[in-house]
């Protein structure tokens, strides 16, 4: 376990791409401790639909990641919303998008290579139902994913929340016999030691740039 405070570990929990350590194994009773972790999170209505398919079978996450290799291609194409299109006010802001594009665009082409790719899913399917319960759906499972990324950079491992393969969900839930009518991919994350461990804060705006007191 890594030393950190709890404010430390909250904020240097980082999407980690380029410094994923792909030749070093993650022992099975890691990723349990991290499930395990993440089962403590908050659950809608105290029923636990969150699922972790975990996938270490190499033939897979290699299918897995050509996958997201593609639906990378389709992102990238969406002006505003690829990392890449986000025009910042500042230079030393634009300076940070830049670097986050490159390493976004990096794990666009590796995303198989890690040893274990994660993906969170949740019981039932939020197409189409109404807001509360879709909000209500993903309240189980968005809690317990960032649950799991806490608990993986407390135990050295990184992590990267990613959702881009949702425009092939099907295709992955074939991969891995993932009932599609059924559950539901909310995040896939590769998983691995990362090399080293001294990750920072990022540049944020201010709270009160986002705070809205008593009203909008």
């Amino acid at each position: 376990m890594l030393d950190l405070t709890p404010d430390e570990l909250l904020s240097t929990t980082r999407a980690v791409r380029k410094r994923l350590d792909v030749d070093r194994p993650v022992p099975d009773d890691l990723v349990r401790e991290c499930v395990a972790a993440a089962m403590q999170a908050p659950s809608g209505s105290n029923n636990m639909t969150m699922q972790f398919v975990v996938v270490r079978d190499e033939e897979k996450r290699r299918a897995i990641g050509e996958v997201y290799r593609q639906c990378y291609e389709i992102y990238k194409g969406l002006d505003g919303i690829y990392v890449g299109s986000i025009e910042k006010p500042t230079e030393p802001e634009q300076a940070q998008q830049k670097r986050v594009q490159t390493s976004a665009d990096f794990l666009g082409e590796h995303m198989g290579d890690a040893p274990v790719l994660v993906l969170g899913c949740t019981g039932g399917r939020a197409d189409g139902i109404p807001a509360m319960m879709s909000a209500s759906m993903m309240g189980n499972i968005l809690p317990a994913m960032w649950s799991f990324m806490l608990a993986a950079r407390a135990r050295g491992l990184g992590t990267a929340w990613t959702t881009v393969h949702l425009f092939m969900e099907q295709q992955v839930a074939d991969i891995v016999g993932i009932p599609f009518d059924e559950v539901q991919q909310v995040c896939l994350s590769p998983l691995a030691f990362t090399k080293g461990t001294d990750f920072k804060p990022a540049v944020r705006p201010e709270p009160d740039t986002i705070i809205h007191w008593d009203t909008w």
